[in-house]
């Protein structure tokens, strides 16, 4: 009597608690990192012209560094990290810096040339943009130390100049002027203003 009443206790158990729930359900879904890549020691970079992006040019794959962080794009996922070479976290988006970045920049690199103009980049060592990212942005450091290296020609910005030195300051009113051949015609056809 003991063992039938045993064996109907422990079905009524089973019935009661299905089996599943008591062995517990765990799924996992896992993003996976990306490789990692071997460098023979920190990186040389460059900075993107018109941004305060860096990239490392020297190795097949995107890895840019901004405002203290590494990036890295990979099978459709973004990455970050505090060092170039481990630590990778999945980043939920698109970081908004990369919205800056031309996708041929690589092309431009390899050809030294930047918007048609010559490119005489900077490789400038890992440490040292770690180090200083922050004060050459605040300082606006590339624009003041030759525009990124992109070369422009010397005709376009005195062009720019010749233009503002030869336009009438705005706060004067047209006025009557005597033309070359001594007669008086007003300025730009408008009105005169009455006070």
């Amino acid at each position: 009597m003991v063992k039938y009443f045993s064996g109907t206790l422990l079905l009524g158990i089973i019935c009661i608690f299905p089996v599943s729930s008591m062995a517990g359900v765990n799924i996992s879904v896992g993003i996976s990192l990306p490789p990692i890549i071997a460098f023979s020691g920190p990186p040389e970079m460059i900075v993107i012209p018109n941004t305060y992006v860096y990239a490392v040019p020297d190795v097949g794959v995107d890895i840019f560094f901004y405002n203290g962080w590494w990036w890295r794009p990979w099978e459709g996922r973004w990455y970050r990290s505090q060092h170039y070479n481990s630590g990778w976290t999945h980043y939920g988006r698109a970081p908004n810096f990369y919205r800056q970045v031309p996708s041929g920049w690589r092309n431009n690199y390899r050809d030294r040339r930047w918007d048609g103009h010559q490119w005489n980049y900077q490789r400038i060592p890992q440490r040292q943009v770690q180090q200083n990212w922050k004060t050459w942005e605040k300082n606006k450091h590339w624009e003041r130390n030759n525009s990124w290296g992109v070369q422009r020609p010397k005709y376009q910005s005195q062009s720019r100049s010749y233009k503002k030195q030869s336009s009438p300051p705005q706060h004067q009113s047209p006025q009557k002027y005597t033309s070359g051949h001594g007669k008086s015609e007003k300025g730009g056809g408008e009105k005169k203003n009455k006070k």
